[in-house]
C-alpha cells in the first residue's frame, strides 16, 4: 500500500460523501450496470486522449467503455486495448457526409449510456465540430450527463449556448482554456481563475459545473455551495493526456451517481442531482490528483500520461477504498 497523502477535514469529509455514491459490487447487478460511459474524440492526429480517457474509465470500474472515434484513429485505438469497444463513426473534412447523417448512429447510442465525454482528440475538423453539435443537443433532451473536454470547449466558445442552463454538464478547462470561455461568455474575471472567477463563469453558464484544473482545481455550480477546490497533493511533471484520466473518472463517476440517484442499493447520505454532480466531479479531480502523485513518486521526470491509467485503481482504493459488500 503506497503512502497515504495528507488530506484535510474538508477533503476528508467530500470522500466520505463521493464514497456513498460508489455502488457494492452486489450479486445481483448484470453486464453494464455499473457504468456504461462513451468518448467522443479521436481523430487522424490524435489517438492517446480518447484511449487514456476510456481507460480511465474501465479502470476506475465502468462496466463498459466507448470510444467513438473516425475510421483511421479506431485501428490504432483498437491495437492499444482490447477492452475498449471502438466504433469508427465519425467523420472528417473532405468526407461529403453531413454532420446530421454522422450524427445519427451516435444518437442512436446515447440511451443506451449513463455519461459520455466529450473532446479528448477531438481536433478542430469542421464537420467533426459539427458532428459534435448535433450529438450535444441530443444528449441534452435525453438529459445524458455529459464531459467536456480541450476541443468540445473549443466549440463551446463559438456555441455557449449548447450548454447554457443544463445542469447535467461538467466542463474541465485549463487556465488557458477558461480564460477563452470567459472572455466568449463575456465574464471579466479580472484575472481571477479560483473560487470567484469559476463561480461567475459557471453562473454566467446557467450552472453548468466547471472544473478549472491547476495547481489546485476550482470546481463549483456558481453557488456558494457547491463551489469546491481539489487540493490534493499532485505531480510535478505537466505532461500532455493527464486530463484525459480527468475526464474518464468523472464519467465513471457520473455513472455510479445515476445509480446512486435511481437506489439500486441501499444508499445512504439522501443526496439529490445537484450535490451529487458535484462530487461526481470533485471525486474525478481527486482521484486524478492522486495518481498524478503516485505515479510521480515512482516515474519522475520520465511520467507520462499512460502512468496514470495504472495508478487510477490504486488512487481509488487509497481515497475510496471497497465496500465489505463488494468482498468476496
Amino acid at each position: 500500500m503506497p503512502d497515504q497523502p495528507e488530506m484535510s477535514p474538508a477533503t476528508k469529509e467530500l470522500l466520505k460523501k463521493v464514497r456513498m455514491m460508489v455502488p457494492p459490487m452486489l450479486e445481483k447487478f448484470h453486464k453494464g450496470m455499473l457504468g456504461r460511459v462513451a468518448v467522443i474524440g479521436g481523430s487522424e492526429n490524435y489517438t492517446g486522449a480518447p484511449y487514456f480517457s476510456a481507460m480511465a474509465s474501465a479502470r476506475l470500474g465502468a462496466d463498459l467503455s466507448h470510444v467513438i472515434c473516425t475510421p483511421p484513429a479506431a485501428n490504432v485505438i483498437k491495437t492499444y486495448s482490447p477492452n475498449l469497444m471502438v466504433h469508427p463513426i465519425m467523420r472528417e473534412t473532405p468526407s461529403s457526409t453531413p454532420a446530421s447523417s454522422v450524427a445519427t448512429p451516435v444518437i442512436a447510442m446515447l440511451t443506451h449510456l449513463h455519461s459520455l465525454v466529450i473532446g479528448p482528440g477531438l481536433g478542430r475538423d469542421e464537420l467533426m465540430q459539427a458532428t459534435v453539435a448535433e450529438v450535444i443537443a441530443a444528449a441534452r433532451e435525453k438529459k445524458l450527463p455529459l464531459v467536456l473536454d480541450a476541443d468540445a470547449l473549443w466549440l463551446i466558445q463559438q456555441k455557449p449556448d449548447l450548454v447554457r442552463g443544463y445542469k447535467e454538464c461538467v466542463l474541465t478547462p485549463n487556465v488557458v482554456e477558461f480564460g477563452r470561455l470567459a472572455q466568449a461568455v463575456g465574464v471579466d474575471t479580472q484575472g481571477d481563475t479560483g473560487r470567484k472567477g469559476c463561480q461567475a463563469l459557471a453562473n454566467a453558464l446557467g450552472g453548468v459545473m466547471v472544473v478549472r484544473k491547476g495547481a489546485v482545481d476550482w470546481i463549483s455550480d456558481g453557488t456558494e455551495e457547491r463551489t469546491v477546490v481539489g487540493d490534493g497533493e499532485g505531480g510535478r511533471k505537466r505532461s500532455g493526456g493527464q486530463g484525459d484520466t480527468l475526464t474518464g473518472s468523472i464519467g465513471t463517476l457520473l455513472a455510479w451517481r445515476n445509480m446512486y440517484l435511481e437506489g439500486q442499493w441501499d444508499t445512504e447520505g439522501g443526496m439529490g442531482r445537484e450535490e451529487t454532480l458535484m462530487l461526481a466531479a470533485w471525486g474525478g479531480s481527486a482521484i486524478t490528483r492522486e495518481c498524478s502523485r503516485l505515479a510521480f513518486m515512482e516515474r519522475g521526470r520520465s511520467l507520462q500520461a499512460s502512468d496514470l491509467t495504472e495508478k487510477v485503481p490504486v488512487a481509488f482504493e487509497t481515497l475510496i477504498g471497497e465496500k465489505e459488500e463488494s468482498k468476496l
